[in-house]
């Protein structure tokens, strides 16, 4: 295969285990600071994905809530296969802190009674939203936490 700027390109989808979490990639700025960045993988690859309204409530839940349990996160942002997310976070180097923050953020979504900013005024796609779609995605990802770990 030829090598791809894009790291994911050059992972073979067809040989990972989903759910996982895996380490992409570290990017350092020129004045030290450094950017984690994780495929947070909650379905097969080419085999099952999320569905767009649970997807949509999912990102937006976790993305309000992961910044409660840690401070450095730049960004958390679902792939456009529908398979998993992407986070990064900034000058955290620590494996285990993304788990448990992972796990806290997916316990928030099941405890939510509402959408976060789901309105015309804060989302570009308000009407595309499912709460119990997004909690089912949660579950399910926190029933394989023990899993998470195992890439392939």
């Amino acid at each position: 295969m030829k090598k791809m700027n894009v790291e994911s390109f050059n992972l073979d989808h067809t040989k990972v285990k989903a759910p996982y979490v895996r380490l992409v990639g570290v990017t350092e700025g020129a004045n030290g600071d450094k950017v984690y960045k994780y495929d947070i993988r909650f379905k097969q690859p080419n085999k099952e994905h999320m569905e767009m309204a649970g997807l949509h409530s999912i990102e937006h839940l976790m993305a309000e809530n992961i910044r409660n349990h840690m401070d450095n996160v730049l960004d958390i942002s679902p792939m456009g296969c529908q398979t998993g997310f992407y986070l990064a976070i900034l000058n955290n180097d620590s494996f285990d802190d993304v788990l448990v923050t992972l796990e806290k953020t997916l316990i928030d979504v099941l405890r939510a009674d509402e959408v976060p900013a789901c309105n015309k005024v804060q989302c570009g796609w308000a009407a595309n939203h499912s709460l119990e779609g997004a909690k089912e995605i949660a579950e399910e990802m926190l029933s394989k936490k023990d899993g998470w770990r195992e890439v392939f």
